[in-house]
């Protein structure tokens, strides 16, 4: 929930209206409510846009302070353990204003300082100020789930939950960071902390600032370990999974607000449904009580949301990516409030300008799909379960990890980076970029971050090291992308798989007993039986995936053309115009399936126009004013 923002000066410079800019620019994110504290010291100001989840009156608004007006803090997220954590805090004598979750940081840290860190069970990204000591703590949570960015001004240090807070604050435009995009055109991502944005970085998952007397450290507290522990048997992991997993799911409920579910119709969502439904059913009267304290939202039914595509004219592979016919049947077994939208290829057109405006931090592959159901979304509730993590956690990519049958562990490193390279190879690269753009980005080599997080951890299991290289890179990129496409709808996204107890078993469990003979998810299929109808188990992975590949060689190719082949494009400097005409000719032959490609190209040209060349992303056509985008259906 929410947005952040703010500045920190030792100097004493930092001024209201700058932090007032850097949080306006965030409105979306906060529809429901602002706020902004400023001390004495004029060393921090925090901005706040508030999305309403937990205590839904003025005594939930943020910043929020302590008992003495000396420790202050502004968060984006929600801590799932803050019943627990606030129990044994009123116990030590803690005294409370609100029924918000955010409210434990301040006295959590009043007992343990910046190490508050390692007692939260949460997705989160704050600010905190302590007026005694001036000193500052910024923190991510463990898996990057919520984001925080920042960028360096000398002793000043701007920090926003998106870059368009910092961009409010900076004299002058943005200008690329050629490694950043070096490494987007490689892996279809940015594994190291740089962005696009030159000068903007992204505080890694996992890590914590603390900024103090004009000195600033910055340290890891956490980081993903995948190595089996060969005494568990596959049965207490099974059992320990499902236990953990419905515990995890009901900790994600707490809301005073409507809580939906993506329902895609596969296994992970299919079992938040399951849970949650059942959870909100037989619990919606015990609202505030006899509920271990944990506040549900009263409504006597999931929603559930799922997005489909037209399939005209799409290859078989693709049409099996269309899973509202299982989603459908989900949805009558657990008995949910189901809406659908079916997603035409003109959609991408409608919506790239915005999308792109949102999602800022070029990320994964398409995603434009995932912008319209979470708009959806957004008109029915304001928090909703997604199943991510599930796949990163338990193996749920088992063509991924055959790339690695036979390799020895020198080998590790030349497969998995030729298998991530998944734009364009070392070799593609120097024909692809312009020499002026090459010479620019000097010496530097995208395996170099690829290789210091790979040999950050060489866990004994080939598989264990995929899956942590998975898990710290693959799956921060989906969540950077999940946050900016749902808090574009005042939307907030929860992921229940991401539970600290749930995470910290699925690292110990054997990879074997994740992925074997081809089989992925071998624990979790186990784990979820019963809960959820033995087909569903036994469908295949799914990707959440347009035909792409199709539309880009027929309805779609004439919004590519006219996107990454007109001259301003082309004019850019970055890349040279015959290897872009060669990618989308190739495409339109069918010689090579260029989807990944083609999708970036388009979105690096909107980032350019909307960030670089300053137009407004509200210049361009508003999705509302196109209803063939996209069509609802309500069951």
């Amino acid at each position: 929930m929410c947005g952040v923002a703010g500045v920190y000066d030792p100097t004493g410079g930092a001024d209201e209206p700058t932090a007032v800019a850097m949080r306006e620019a965030l409105a979306h994110r906060g529809p429901d409510d602002k706020g902004l504290y400023c001390p004495p010291s004029h060393q921090v100001t925090l901005g706040f846009r508030r999305l309403s989840i937990m205590d839904l009156s003025p005594n939930g608004r943020q910043p929020m302070q302590n008992e003495r007006g000396d420790v202050w803090v502004a968060c984006n997220g929600e801590i799932y353990n803050y019943p627990a954590l606030r129990r044994d805090l009123e116990a030590r004598g803690h005294r409370f204003r609100s029924e918000s979750d955010t409210e434990v940081l301040v006295h959590l840290y009043e007992e343990l300082g910046p190490d508050l860190v390692q007692q939260l069970n949460g997705m989160f990204a704050f600010a905190l100020w302590d007026e005694t000591r001036r000193r500052l703590v910024l923190a991510r949570d463990r898996y990057g789930i919520k984001p925080l960015y920042l960028a360096q001004q000398g002793e000043r240090l701007l920090f926003a939950s998106e870059v368009k807070g910092l961009l409010a604050a900076l004299p002058h435009r943005p200008a690329v960071n050629a490694e950043a995009l070096l490494e987007y055109f490689t892996f279809q991502n940015i594994v190291s902390d740089r962005t696009l944005f030159d000068g903007v970085r992204l505080l890694p998952p996992g890590h914590l600032i603390v900024a103090e007397a004009g000195r600033t450290q910055e340290r890891q507290y956490w980081a993903f370990r995948f190595d089996g522990d060969p005494a568990l048997s596959f049965e207490d992991c099974t059992a320990g999974v499902r236990e953990r997993f419905e515990a995890a799911v009901s900790r994600q409920l707490m809301s005073d607000v409507p809580v939906g579910s993506y329902l895609s119709g596969g296994m992970d969502s299919g079992s938040i449904c399951a849970v949650a439904s059942r959870q909100l059913t037989t619990r919606a009267a015990a609202q505030n009580g006899g509920n271990g304290g944990e506040r549900l939202p009263h409504q006597p039914q999931i929603t559930t949301i799922t997005g489909g595509f037209s399939l005209a004219g799409a290859t078989e592979e693709e049409r099996s990516c269309d899973e509202r016919i299982h989603s459908e049947r989900l949805a009558t077994t657990f008995d949910t409030e189901h809406y659908e939208i079916v997603i035409q290829p003109s959609g991408l057109a409608r919506a790239l300008p915005s999308v792109v405006w949102h999602l800022e931090d070029l990320r994964v592959s398409s995603s434009y799909h995932n912008y319209y159901v979470a708009r959806l979304a957004s008109r029915f509730v304001k928090v909703v379960l997604a199943g991510a993590g599930g796949d990163e956690l338990f193996g749920g990519y088992p063509w991924r990890y055959a790339v690695l049958d036979g390799a020895t562990e020198s080998e590790f490193e030349d497969r998995y980076f030729q298998y991530w390279s998944r734009l364009l190879s070392p070799e593609e690269r120097s024909g692809f970029f312009t020499e002026q753009f090459r010479r620019s980005a000097g010496n530097f080599d995208p395996r170099d971050p690829f290789l210091a997080i790979t040999r950050d951890y060489d866990a004994p299991a080939l598989v264990d090291r995929a899956l942590t290289f998975e898990a710290r890179v693959y799956l921060h990129g989906l969540f950077v992308l999940e946050d900016k496409l749902s808090m574009a709808h005042g939307l907030e996204s929860r992921v229940p798989f991401l539970d600290d107890d749930l995470v910290e078993l699925a690292q110990r469990i054997p990879a074997h007993y994740k992925v074997s003979t081809g089989t992925g998810k071998r624990v979790l299929r186990a784990a979820m039986r019963g809960l959820i109808p033995d087909a569903t188990l036994a469908l295949p992975k799914q990707g959440f995936v347009p035909p792409e590949e199709t539309w880009y060689r027929t309805s779609i190719l004439p919004y590519i053309r006219e996107t990454i082949l007109n001259k301003r494009a082309l004019a850019r400097g970055y890349f040279e115009p015959a290897a872009v005409r060669r990618v989308v000719d190739e495409h339109t032959a069918g010689q090579r399936n260029h989807k990944l490609l083609l999708w970036s190209l388009m979105c690096f040209e909107w980032w350019n126009r909307l960030f670089v060349d300053g137009e407004a992303p509200d210049d361009h056509a508003p999705l509302d004013d196109h209803p063939d985008a996209v069509g609802a259906s309500i069951p």
